[in-house]
């Protein structure tokens, strides 16, 4: 049995290009990937959630271009924190006791409220017709894009801050792969 080499991630993506700016080029589009923090709504006031929700309005009636949102997903790792409380060496045996009390408490909590911990995605995009891709043309396609979801970027930005969410731009080729490393985990 023959074995092919080991490639990584960049090299199966079906994208054509990453930038070192973070920008994607994709089936004639270019993409930008935006992470966005969110606010616990479930934790606010009514008064609150009714600004929040007016807020969210305004962002959605700005949108006059192409957006995905995506929310990945993943069960919640207590190892790391289990295996702080077990190095953490007592000589007191009540001590020990709350230790293992404790260890067990968050393994049953963790296993009955199904942890996970979720990370946002917003994805913009912005289609181009590049008929020779010849690289002239090319590059004047990138720089318009670049500004297009630069402009996008920050229409997003202001109006989900509004609402109390905190966006950061993904702005590098790293982080970019990175993230859909995250996916394949």
């Amino acid at each position: 049995m023959k074995f092919e080499k080991e490639q990584s991630t960049k090299e199966w993506l079906p994208f054509e290009n990453i930038y070192d700016s973070g920008l994607i080029f994709y089936q004639n589009s270019f993409i930008k990937i935006l992470r966005i923090n969110p606010i616990n709504y479930d934790l606010k006031s009514n008064l609150e959630k009714e600004a929040i929700i007016h807020s969210y309005k305004n962002f959605l009636k700005t949108c006059d271009f192409d957006i995905q949102i995506l929310i990945q997903s993943k069960k919640e790792d207590i190892s790391k924190v289990i295996s702080q409380i077990k190095n953490n060496k007592e000589d007191n045996s009540k001590i020990k006791e709350i230790q293992e009390n404790y260890i067990h408490y968050i393994m049953k909590l963790n296993q009955e409220k199904n942890s996970s911990s979720k990370n946002f995605y917003m994805i913009i995009r912005k289609k181009v017709d590049i008929p020779n891709k010849q690289a002239e043309d090319f590059t004047n396609e990138e720089g318009r894009a670049y500004e297009y979801l630069n402009e996008c970027y920050f229409k997003i930005k202001d109006t989900l801050t509004r609402c109390g969410n905190t966006i950061h731009e993904v702005n590098s080729k790293q982080e970019v792969l990175t993230i859909f490393h995250s996916f394949i985990k």
